[in-house]
């Protein structure tokens, strides 16, 4: 693959994440562990197909390769998954995502904590900074009453930081096969909590179709997007184009559904993405760590 293809493939990836705020605002009725396991039954056999595929016909044994490391990669993105779904339902998109982008901050927290690997002297700058953003955002939220939504956000990046922990951890080149379990274990618990609690999984035609949908078409297409153009673009360039999940998913409420966020949300949401962005750029030219996850 060309390096413009590629940038062309991660673009298409991002847009289509960046769809998935206006996609829950548009679910009726389903709560957040209804739509988690309707998304997950679209998700998980979009992206089995494609590893069966690239696996040559042996996606079980691609699967079991992953170990330990995807079992707890996994289990971190049902947190991730959930989360991300309950904040979007609680808060603005706008808040909800520009909370959902510091996961990669997170990340390098865990990983100096769990992995000892070294931080560089630019990225705490860039993670006090986020930390300005943050707060500038989450400060709002406890005054207008939406706490629970920041922390479902807060979760739900921690939940993507523990999923990356865990590959580097292995040093899992290929994340697919744990997004899988993730997809599985995201059901299985969205199912239990239900039961437990005396839901229901049942749901309107128009809230399942959405959920799949969303499983299918937008996150699933999305990974297999990104994951084909991650192998020809550099990490911090990945970084930076991923931003345009986060820059795009506001545009999209407020077009359709004519949702606004506050200015104290698009001010630390500036902030957060500005320490992302010079994070980003401070090591483009630094050898990464790790081998790049795709």
């Amino acid at each position: 693959m060309s390096y413009s293809n590629g940038v062309i493939f991660v673009i298409v990836a991002s847009v289509l994440w960046s769809a998935m705020g206006l996609a829950i605002r548009n679910i009726d009725e389903a709560g957040t562990w209804a739509v988690l396991f309707w998304r997950s039954l679209g998700l998980v056999p979009v992206l089995l197909a494609y590893v069966t595929r690239s696996s040559g016909g042996h996606p079980l044994r691609r699967i079991r390769k992953v170990g330990l490391a995807g079992i707890v990669g996994g289990a971190g993105l049902v947190f991730a998954f959930a989360g991300a779904i309950f904040a979007i339902q609680s808060t603005t998109v706008a808040n909800a995502v520009f909370l959902f982008s510091a996961s990669p901050f997170l990340a390098a927290v865990l990983g100096w904590i769990l992995l000892r690997e070294p931080v560089r002297l630019a990225t705490w700058v860039a993670m006090a900074l986020a930390l300005a953003g943050m707060w500038i955002m989450v400060r709002e939220g406890l005054a207008a009453g939406a706490l629970a939504g920041n922390i479902a956000a807060l979760l739900s990046a921690f939940g993507f930081a523990a999923f990356s922990i865990a590959l580097r951890w292995r040093r899992v080149e290929n994340m697919m096969p744990a997004v899988i379990l993730g997809g599985v274990f995201s059901a299985l618990v969205a199912a239990a909590v239900l039961w437990a609690t005396g839901g229901s999984l049942a749901v309107s035609v128009k809230d399942g179709a959405i959920a799949m949908g969303m499983g299918a078409g937008l996150l699933a297409a999305g990974m297999v997007l990104y994951t084909l153009g991650s192998r020809v673009i550099p990490a911090a360039e990945l970084t930076l184009l991923s931003m345009v999940e986060v820059l795009l998913a506001p545009v999209w409420v407020w077009a359709f559904l004519g949702e606004t966020a506050s200015q104290a949300t698009f001010l630390g949401g500036a902030v957060l993405m500005s320490a992302i962005a010079f994070n980003a750029m401070s090591g483009a030219r630094r050898k990464p760590v790790a081998p790049p996850i795709t």
